[in-house]
């Protein structure tokens, strides 16, 4: 065996699943190869140029908690960065960026030209090579073989893609690059559980002909955030203006004239797209009392002649496109350079997979991205980080890690699809998961860096400040439950006449002080005259979360314990769900499909509510089988 082809892992597919795995493996020592079609697409974002989001966001901290490469590269190629839900509780904050994808994809190829383990190599993947029944590495397009324990599989839409405008369709990855058919052909051999979903892109216009006179501008946001806990605003490139249209009812006329020619509408796809993210025919069929449709228009770079109108995907015919895109405020001049397409990909029904990222029917084999029927980079970065650390632990020869519900979004995610599968493209929101307060973007290093640190993914600076940062928020918080301020005080007379609506009425403690709504942390030591003692403005703004938040965080771990203790409580698989009354129909019809094993798996089946766990509980008890494994 040749010994420059032999690695301990095998990543097929650059990008953002197979960077991540990539990465993940070799920063725990393992001998990384990292196979792509290009590597000039190395790190492309095939729709639309920008991360982040209500739940996507939440992902992108838990992969840079743990030392992943991703959110780093974002904080240097983002060319506008907000803070989504601003005005609401923490749980909900999310950040998302607008990023330059030419900038992005030069940042991303410097990290792993340098990164130690891990040697890139342009081919395609067409199968994988068995020792007997052993999974001992793969096979490229040029009949050169790599061999290794473990492969990870992320191939994003490429396996059996199909591109379609109109009535028209050929084979490809994205556009511009050829789809993976062989490796397609392989996985299906081997007896993979394999669908089809379907996504979509819109056309790309010429900045330079749009009308920006007629539209909403968007500014950059004051101060900005960045989404590696190790950045500041310095590392961010310039920050830009984007901009807002809608479409009208001539749109709309015009898209329906279309619909018998669209292949959406006309049969020929007939695989299921994001629910979240629908074409802009899809739009107009579903909500025809809607009159317009909101259009941000996303610079593609700071460089770049086009932008993304995000907001009209569409694989209508050329023609259509061109109508509806001039029909729109300030596009009537515009000059499309690419059309909008839908691509229909093949897909593993993620049950065959277990938590940990591995097949369950071949061992070494791991699957992250795409291929496992979720939607967006954020979705995909995630499970490569998962895989690419199981990875490792299998070639080491160690037990499996995956991250529990209570403790990541990530932990939710390949929950929600190894429990339940998918049949449509599964996108993350922070609706999905019952501990939202526990599970926030401030605080996903506070939850996932000490195990990112035991398993070999972080450096050792990154760990000191990550104690610092730590040792910082616990001292910060014993001040305040220390010192205690009397109402006719000096401190006491200056925080009942600047910050409190209601004035001290007796000595209370600064960390009651700051519970009160009106009450920020920063002002309150400034009104006692004291210096912070959380130099790290993230250390301040945990000590702020943790103190005002305290009750619903302690009742929210309670319910974790309480939901631990039942997780593993059987149910009778017997047991008709209509006899309980209090149940809704819906779900106790969900409850008769499924016929969970356990409380755990029932309180995972879309539509079965925490109230209907609930009411499990009370009947479980009853019945007299509460807490019985």
């Amino acid at each position: 065996m040749n010994q420059h082809r032999s690695f301990d892992t095998i990543v097929v597919g650059a990008g953002h699943a197979g960077i991540e795995a990539a990465a993940a493996a070799a920063r725990m020592g393992m001998k990384t190869l990292l196979l792509t079609h290009n590597l000039e697409t190395v790190g492309e974002m095939s729709c639309n140029p920008a991360f982040g989001g209500i739940g996507k966001g939440h992902l992108l901290r838990e992969i840079d908690a743990m030392g992943g490469v991703c959110p780093q590269a974002i904080d240097r190629a983002g060319i506008q960065f907000r803070t989504l839900n601003s005005s609401k509780g923490p749980a909900v904050r999310a950040t998302r960026a607008q990023t330059d994808r030419h900038l992005y994809k030069e940042v991303m190829r410097k990290t792993l030209a340098s990164y130690p383990n891990l040697t890139l190599f342009q081919q395609p993947c067409t199968k994988l090579l068995f020792d007997g029944n052993t999974l001992c590495g793969v096979d490229t397009a040029a009949n050169i073989e790599f061999y290794a324990p473990t492969v990870i599989i992320c191939a994003g839409t490429f396996l059996n893609g199909l591109i379609h405008i109109g009535l028209n369709h050929y084979q490809g990855g994205r556009a511009g690059d050829p789809a993976s058919i062989g490796l397609a052909e392989n996985l299906k051999d081997l007896g993979l559980k394999v669908g089809r979903l379907k996504t979509g892109t819109p056309a790309r216009i010429v900045a330079s002909s749009i009308d920006y006179s007629k539209m909403q501008s968007q500014a950059p946001e004051s101060p900005l955030p960045c989404f590696s806990y190790l950045d500041d605003e310095s590392v961010l490139p310039t920050q830009v203006t984007c901009h807002i249209t809608r479409t009208n009812e001539l749109t709309h006329e015009i898209i329906r004239s279309g619909l018998d020619r669209s292949p959406l509408y006309s049969g020929v796809i007939k695989s299921t797209g994001p629910r979240y993210c629908p074409s802009i025919e899809d739009k107009i069929v579903r909500y025809p009392h809607r009159t317009s449709h909101q259009i941000f228009i996303e610079p593609e770079g700071l460089t770049s002649p086009l932008v993304y109108p995000n907001g009209i995907s569409t694989s209508l015919p050329y023609d259509i496109q061109e109508k509806f895109i001039h029909s729109i405020e300030g596009l009537e001049n515009a000059i499309i350079a690419r059309p909008g397409y839908a691509i229909e990909y093949d897909f593993y029904d993620p049950r065959e997979l277990s938590v940990s990222m591995q097949s369950k029917k071949i061992k070494g084999l791991f699957l992250a991205g795409q291929i496992n029927g979720t939607t967006g980079y954020e979705e995909a970065a995630a499970q490569g980080l998962l895989a690419g650390i199981n990875a490792a632990l299998y070639v080491k020869g160690q037990d499996p890690w995956f991250p529990s519900r209570n403790t990541a979004y990530m932990g939710v995610m390949m929950d929600d699809l190894c429990t339940l599968g998918t049949r449509e493209p599964y996108r993350m929101f922070t609706s999905r998961a019952e501990y939202r307060l526990m599970l926030r973007e401030d605080n996903a290093d506070l939850r996932l860096t000490p195990k990112a640190h035991d398993l070999g993914l972080i450096s050792d600076e990154r760990w000191r400040r990550f104690e610092n940062k730590a040792n910082e928020i616990e001292k910060e918080k014993a001040r305040l439950r220390a010192t205690l301020i009397k109402p006719s005080s000096k401190e006491g007379k200056a925080l009942s006449a600047n910050l409190l609506k209601t004035p001290l009425s007796k000595e209370q403690s600064l960390e009651e002080i700051l519970r009160r709504p009106e009450v920020t942390l920063k002002p309150m030591l400034e009104c006692c005259e004291l210096e912070a003692i959380a130099k790290d403005p993230q250390a301040l703004e945990q000590v702020e979360i943790q103190v005002r938040y305290q009750g619903y965080l302690s009742h929210e771990e309670e319910e974790i314990k309480k939901r631990e203790q039942n997780e593993k409580t059987m149910l009778p698989l017997d047991f008709d769900y209509r006899s309980i009354s209090a149940l809704s129909n819906e779900v106790a019809q969900k409850l008769n499909e499924f016929k969970p094993e356990t409380l755990g798996m029932a309180s995972r089946i879309s539509g079965v509510t925490p109230a209907a766990i609930s009411i499990l509980l009370v009947h479980l008890k009853k019945l007299g089988r509460l807490g019985k494994n």
